[in-house]
């Protein structure tokens, strides 16, 4: 069992290695693109399904609250954390709407969609994207490195060379944790 643990926690590590050294440009453009969208008034709409939705909370309670130092709250919101509107959706729709019905509700100019997929095959994270680009929104997407479509529909992708969806959501978190901590930067209170 120790051998099992050690090799997770290697496999864990060598993946935040290696996408670091092809991820440095993709992870400043997405925090020039949300320190971009809060300091023209905007807010950011972040989505995505099982672990990627805890993400999206997380991510968006540390912009509200802070991350790691005092500075104003900044505006996001999870899509994923009404249950009501999830389920209206759902019932009365497809599931596949989730997030873009929420998108054409919320979102405005200088607003932000931020989705989250391991897959990069999450139809409504593709949709909602869609759906953004179409009503002008900036969008990013973090997913794993089979994402061909949604590639060609964000403005930023943040791609995790991995199929595993454990090690991808690890490094997912460990990204946004450090754009906050930028963000947190350009925020911070003189």
């Amino acid at each position: 069992m120790k051998e099992f643990i050690i090799s997770i926690l290697r496999e864990s590590a060598d993946l935040k290695l290696k996408f670091a050294k092809g991820s440095y440009d993709s992870i400043i453009q997405a925090k020039e693109i949300i320190e971009k969208c809060f300091k023209s008034g905007g807010k950011v709409l972040i989505f995505g399904n099982g672990g990627s939705a805890a993400d999206a909370q997380h991510i968006a309670s540390e912009f509200i609250n802070k991350y790691s130092i005092d500075r104003r709250p900044l505006p996001a919101i999870a899509l994923n954390t009404d249950g009501s509107i999830i389920t209206s959706i759902s019932n009365d729709n497809s599931y596949e709407q989730v997030f873009s019905r929420q998108i054409l509700a919320l979102g405005q100019k200088n607003d932000l969609a931020w989705g989250i997929t391991t897959s990069g095959k999450s139809k409504n994270v593709i949709k909602g994207l869609e759906t953004a680009n179409e009503m002008g929104l900036k969008t990013i997407a973090f997913t794993g490195q089979t994402a061909p479509k949604i590639k060609k529909i964000a403005n930023c992708v943040v791609s995790v060379p991995s199929k595993s969806t454990g090690r991808i959501q690890e490094v997912h978190i460990t990204t946004a944790h450090i754009i906050c901590e930028l963000i947190d930067k350009s925020f911070e209170k003189k």
